[in-house]
Parts: C-alpha cells; structure tokens; sequence
C-alpha cells in the first residue's frame, strides 16, 4: 500500500473511531460499581484501533451504498422500512473483543496490553474476571437494543453467540497446542480461523443480516471477514517479532519465548530450525538483540517470507468476496483496509 492509500485508510479510521468510541464510552459507563466500571474501562481507555466495528460501519455503508458524510450511523433503515443503530450494533463488536482480551491475559498471565498493565495486573484477577463477564453482557445488550424486535436481530443476536462459542474453542485449542511439540499448520489455520478470523466474520456480515439482506450478500462478506481476520492473525505473528516492543506495547518476541504456537514456529519447526535458544528462561525473555538473531535465521529458513506470502493470499481471497456489493467508495474502502490489515506496523 503506498503512502497516499495508507493516509487514506488512517484518516477513515479516525474519523469512525471517534464515532464508536463516543458511543463505547456511553455503554461502559452504565456498569457499576466503581471497582468493575474501573476494570472493565482500563482497556478501552488504553487506546485500541477498533478494527471490528469500523470494518462494520462501512460493511454497512457499502451494503447502502452511500457515503459516511451522510450516512444515518444511529438509524439507518432496514429493507422493511425500521430504524437501526448501527453504532449500537457496531460497538457490541468490540465490547466483545475487549472481553476476549482480559480473559486471554488472565489465561496467559501477560503482564502488559496496549502499552499498560493488563487488567488482572493492574486490579485483581477476580476484578479481570468480573469485567471480562460484564462486556460480553452488555456487548449481546446493546446489539439486542439496536433494533426493534425481529427475525433479522434474532439471526444476529445468534451469529454473535455463535462466535462467542467460536472464539472459546479457539482458545481452548491455543491452549491444547501449548503442550504439543508441534502443531500442523492446517490444525493452527483452524485456531485462528476460530479465535480471530470469527469476529471480523461477524463485523462485516452483521450489517447485512440485521439489515435484511440476500443471504448470499451475508454469506459474501462473512467469508471476507474471515479470510481478512485470518490474514491479520498471521501478520500479527510476523509483527510480534519483527517490530520494537516499544511500539508493540508488549515484550517483542513474547510469543516465541513463551513457547506459543505460531505460524512462525510451526514453519521454523518444519524447516529444521532450533529455537531453544530464542525461549524464555526463568523470568529472562531474549532481548532485542537476539530477536534480531532470531529474524536472520527465521529469513534464511523461508518462515518469514511464508508467512508474509500467506497472509497476502488470504487478503486477496478475502477482496474477492467483495464483488458481490456495489462499486462504492466504502467497498473500496474495505478492500484498501484488508491490505492495511497486513502492511502495519503493530
């Protein structure tokens, strides 16, 4: 993506992030007492790109094929003429993903999200806990309160309990390959399919399905969605090694060191490469340096250039998908966004 593109795609982002954040800040404001609305605001106030629900705002702009500057966020109208506030159906999204987030942390005890202490660091892993639970609440109260009641908020309501259960098996199955000394990569393609590629599947069908569209549209851009959350999970392997921790907002290399399973280490593994050295031993992870060693040796052996070429596959399938929609400045948003996913910097 050159540069002109990329200011394109950050300004986009911008400009929609500060519609979702306003409406987040309302919604997470209700939960009380103090204590729970401190933990479960910690990470939404720590910043966040809020991916999935902007790709869900402009999945809904191209469906309608309208522009943003004019397009009613808090009442667009469905196909039977009733309002919907796609802000609203938008922000559930990442009230979601907030959740997983917290959970995940407790699960791998990081220390560090975004750049500060992760919940269960900063309060207390019952605090973390209790947080985690009430966003995935309130994220399936405010969906189940951006439109009146029908059968296209029911499929939605649906689909996202369906990927709540989705992302819970994939990270059961992260957690099962932890005690795998090696993982085939069709097995790790299916984890991040269900631990990440599930919600953006959701964020850029759920316009569609609460707005009545053909199945077939809902069924297109579910496909993108998955094909693109795939291709950012790989590219997010690649980034947790090849980008400074100063700009990851955690510990560079953390995923190796630990011992996860990634695209990397699964390819590394495959070619022969020992990465013993690169592991974290005791409380020592491997500094800078050696992940620099590390990148040399993963380039020699092909695992970066596989995994770079994979996550460029996956993002062309996923633009494929989006033929089925008008030709529009957010369908080509959408698409320029997918490339983003995969050409950042963390």
């Amino acid at each position: 993506m050159d540069e002109k593109n990329s200011s394109h795609v950050l300004d986009a982002l911008s400009d929609r992030r500060e519609l979702v954040n306003h409406n987040l800040t309302a919604h997470i404001k209700s939960i009380n007492p103090k204590s729970l609305h401190q933990a479960s605001n910690h990470l939404f106030l720590a910043g966040g790109k809020r991916l999935r629900p902007i790709v869900c705002l402009i999945a809904a702009e191209a469906i309608c094929n309208m522009e943003s500057s004019s397009f009613p966020y808090e009442g667009v109208l469905d196909l039977e003429g009733s309002p919907v506030n796609m802000l609203d159906a938008a922000s559930s999204l990442e009230l979601i993903h907030i959740f997983t987030l917290i959970h995940d942390d407790i699960m791998d005890d990081d220390d560090l999200r975004r750049g500060v202490p992760s919940v269960h660091k900063k309060f207390s892993t019952n605090d973390a806990i209790l947080a985690g639970d009430v966003l995935h609440s309130k994220a399936f109260e405010t969906l189940g309160n951006s439109a009146k009641p029908s059968s296209n908020l029911s499929s939605a309501l649906a689909s996202l309990a369906h990927v709540c259960s989705g992302i819970c098996e994939g990270q059961a199955l992260d957690v099962q390959f932890g005690n795998m000394d090696l993982v085939p990569i069709e097995e790790y393609l299916k984890m991040i399919e269900l631990k990440t590629g599930v919600l953006f599947a959701v964020s850029s069908s759920l316009p569609a399905q609460i707005l009545g569209q053909p199945k077939e549209v809902v069924d297109s851009l579910y496909s993108f969605g998955l094909l693109a959350g795939k291709a950012f999970q790989i590219y997010d392997d690649l980034l947790d090694l090849t980008t400074p921790s100063s700009i990851l907002g955690k510990q560079r290399g953390s995923d190796i060191a630990e011992q996860k399973q990634t695209i990397l280490t699964i390819h590394a593994s495959n070619a022969g490469v020992d990465l013993a050295p690169f592991l974290k031993n005791g409380e020592s992870i491997p500094n800078e340096l050696n992940m620099d060693e590390l990148v040399q040796i993963l380039e020699d052996s092909g695992t970066i250039s596989y995994a770079y070429e994979l996550s460029q596959d996956l993002c062309t399938q996923a633009k494929r998908q989006l033929e089925i929609l008008p030709h529009s400045p957010s369908r080509e948003l959408l698409s320029d966004i997918v490339d983003f996913f995969c050409q950042r910097d963390h």
